[in-house]
């Protein structure tokens, strides 16, 4: 190779290199993001599973001052959303483990696009159950609560969802 071809050749690495390191950038500030917008503690690994049902408590207290729930009411709440969050949990790990095999296979000397459109299928489908789980707990919990206090925590979800952006 002649100095030229090498320049050239170098450049393109430089250039490969930079485009490699800025997609993994772009994917670490994501994943970042991500983790952060859950809070401390609930943006890497597993969940304490005594951690949660702490966390839980201290989000129920809050509610049923919110709604005034009754005795009755508390109840049932409480199994409602304890069990949604006991089942939803290990997902959490197996999301981490799908950024880490993205990551894998796009930093790969080749990528291989079938297993990525098989993890792309995959996240999907832990999504839809998540989403399904989301959906029933919603649903059980609508049923234990009356309309008036249904519509006050409609109201407080519209001032936050304005507050966030």
């Amino acid at each position: 190779m002649d100095t030229k071809q090498e320049k050239q050749h170098g450049r393109r690495r430089m250039f490969r290199l930079a485009g490699i390191g800025a997609a993994l950038g772009a994917l670490g500030a994501g994943f970042a993001w991500r983790a952060h917008a859950h809070g401390p503690g609930f943006g890497h690994g597993p969940i304490d599973p005594a951690r949660m049902e702490e966390h839980i408590d201290r989000m129920l207290k809050h509610l049923y001052v919110e709604i005034d729930a009754t005795e009755e009411q508390k109840a049932k709440i409480a199994p409602i959303v304890k069990d949604a969050a006991r089942e939803l949990a290990p997902l959490r790990g197996k999301m981490g483990e799908a950024r880490q095999q993205g990551i894998a296979i796009l930093t790969a000397p080749q990528v291989d696009r079938g297993a990525l459109e098989q993890l792309r299928a995959d996240k999907v489908a832990t999504a839809d159950g998540v989403s399904r789980r989301i959906t029933q707990a919603l649903a059980d919990l609508a049923e234990v609560l009356t309309p008036d206090q249904r519509q006050h925590l409609a109201k407080l979800a519209e001032r936050r969802h304005r507050w966030r952006g």
